[in-house]
């Protein structure tokens, strides 16, 4: 792990060498004030060589402008140099979760993932620029620090030195407690994280059914942990840095009795004394900086580990013997396909299968018997463990993933737009398409006139999910980018059983037009839209019941006639 975070200062080398450097000068700059203080206790102030004071002075005056200037420096270029880091992290972390399989959307909520994005990539932030220069920089200190009061004192100077085992013991202590408390406090901001993004995008459901309570008290549960996870993180912190002081405190305790020891045996004067005294500080400046790393140090490797726990998931991949297809012809089969999301039960058991090229294939029955999951299937959503799909004679894990993808068109009940123009949503089928092609799909999609309608046109900026257009709007938009798309193969994932009848009239119009020359597979839960498939296969149980056209269906007298017989009273 440690290698993979080393790895992001690779392309700011320079300047983090230029970080590190002015670092290292404002540690070398800090050593000259005792130094000063030393010579004038000892030859200036009692030789009265008041010139070589001021010229002391003036010097260390110009010393401290550098300082200021290496400092803003450190505190501007630093910083930004950490923020670069955390760019590249973020960019790779979002990279890597486009090329993660559907199966980690379905565990993880959107909030705690958007959690990792940002704020536990923040304080790694923090520790790219600080840490380096807090370890290194500090450990150079006390090197630095303790050959000058060496030069003081050897005897006193080891004295010193002898309680840093003391607080090196403390922090070990401590630090394991603080590294556990700061992980949980993590996954607790990533709760609270995901219930707010659950509640701000269901927030208009929540007004309608006058549940704001409810979703506060849903809330208060995340809230709650992360407030008992913040305590505990807090006290272990409160524990480190309470004792780490305690130890640090008992350093001039330790220089007051050790040196004043020395100074009545007459094995220090007072003038060394004094510089000693000032020049601990040279000692302890940089202890406390490197305790105060131990905290960093934990925050930002919480969110390191976070990271590279997503990075660390496996991403879709083509298989090897997987190559890149043109435009395929659009003979589906499946054979002997048996698919469970979980270890438990099988969703699918043993379907077999065949939509021939240009045919309108049909998936109806009872919910959760398994229509989505062959939908998703034939894209490679998810990867089948049991049987074989094939598409032109092709087994799809001989298909690169993007080929195969876009070779097929999916409209869904549950339609995604973004916050973007009409335009922008409709190119999302193909990016490269003309302004032409946009209009064209558009109109094909019966959406052209309702599009010009408006103020804008096709700049339209729809809002969030598509929130500023109706349903039946939302699903013609989505048809138009498919018809933009032009694929071979067509899926249809109940894409009218949201709407009402007038608007369904409309879209079915919309979706025989876009279906014409096409593969089909159409799920349906309003039988009287599938009655001219040419083969309808019915769903229970994750295994096809029947299969057949709707006459022969009909005449069977199952269950596709009793769905259809009640959907017929229901209508009527």
């Amino acid at each position: 792990m440690l290698k993979r975070f080393l790895s992001y200062y690779k392309p700011h080398k320079t300047l983090f060498a230029l970080d590190m450097l002015a670092s290292l000068l404002v540690s070398l700059i800090a050593v000259i004030y005792p130094i000063v203080t030393r010579t004038m206790l000892n030859d200036l102030i009692p030789n009265r060589n008041y010139r070589m004071i001021v010229i002391f002075g003036c010097g260390l005056l110009v010393l401290y402008f550098v300082r200021m200037l290496l400092n803003y420096f450190i505190q501007y270029q630093g910083h930004v140099m950490g923020v670069r880091m955390q760019a590249q992290m973020r960019s790779d972390l979002f990279n890597h979760l486009e090329k993660l399989p559907f199966s980690f959307y379905d565990k993880h909520e959107t909030g705690k993932i958007m959690s990792r994005l940002t704020n536990d990539l923040f304080e790694v932030t923090e520790l790219a620029h600080h840490g380096p220069e807090n370890l290194i920089i500090s450990g150079i200190s006390v090197i630095i620090s303790f050959a000058y009061l060496s030069t003081i004192n050897l005897w006193l100077t080891l004295i010193i030195f002898a309680c840093v085992p003391f607080l090196v013991l403390v922090s070990v202590l401590t630090r394991k407690r603080m590294s556990a408390a700061f992980r949980e406090s993590r996954q607790s901001t990533a709760i609270i994280n995901a219930s707010l993004e659950s509640s701000i995008s269901g927030i208009r459901v929540t007004k309608a059914f006058t549940n704001a309570q409810k979703e506060a008290e849903k809330f208060e549960v995340g809230n709650r942990k992360f407030k008992e996870a913040s305590r505990k993180a807090y006290r272990a912190m409160g524990q480190f840095h309470s004792s780490t002081t305690f130890i640090t405190d008992v350093f001039n305790v330790v220089v007051l009795i050790a040196g004043g020891l020395f100074l009545y045996n007459g094995q220090i004067d007072f003038g060394d004394y004094s510089a000693f005294i000032v020049s601990i500080n040279l000692f302890l400046g940089p202890i406390n900086t490197l305790i105060r790393f131990m905290e960093q140090f934990q925050n930002g490797i919480a969110g390191f580990e976070r990271f590279v726990e997503v990075m660390e998931i496996a991403p879709e991949k083509d298989t090897e013997r997987a190559s890149d297809v043109a435009r395929l012809n659009g003979k589906i089969e499946f054979q002997n396909v048996s698919y469970g999301y979980d270890d438990t039960h099988d969703v699918l058991k043993n379907i077999t299968l065949t939509v021939d090229q240009g045919k309108t294939f049909a998936l109806v029955g009872p919910s959760g018997g398994g229509k989505t999951t062959i939908c998703h299937l034939i894209p490679h959503f998810y990867n089948v463990e049991n049987g074989t799909i094939l598409i032109d004679g092709k087994n799809i894990q001989e298909i690169t993933l993007e080929s195969l993808r876009r070779n097929i068109g999916i409209v869904q009940q549950d339609i995604y737009l973004f916050n973007a123009s009409i335009r922008d949503n409709i190119l999302y089928g193909r990016l490269d398409a003309t302004e032409e092609e946009v209009i064209e799909a558009a109109k094909r999609a019966n959406i052209h006139e309702y599009v010009m309608s408006l103020d804008e046109g096709y700049d339209t900026v729809i809002g969030e999910r598509g929130v500023r257009l109706s349903g039946g709007q939302k699903q013609r938009l989505c048809i138009a980018r498919v018809f933009l798309k032009n694929p071979p193969i067509l899926i249809l994932d109940e894409a009218t059983s949201a709407l009402d009848n007038a608007t369904e009239i409309l879209i079915q119009e919309a979706l025989d037009e876009l279906c014409k020359g096409r593969t089909t597979l159409v799920v349906a839960h309003r039988l009287s839209t599938i009655k001219n498939a040419d083969e309808i296969a019915v769903i229970a149980e994750g295994k096809i019941a029947e299969q057949g056209t709707h006459t022969e269906l009909l005449e069977i007298n199952g269950i596709y006639a009793k769905l259809y017989s009640q959907q017929f009273r229901e209508e009527d």
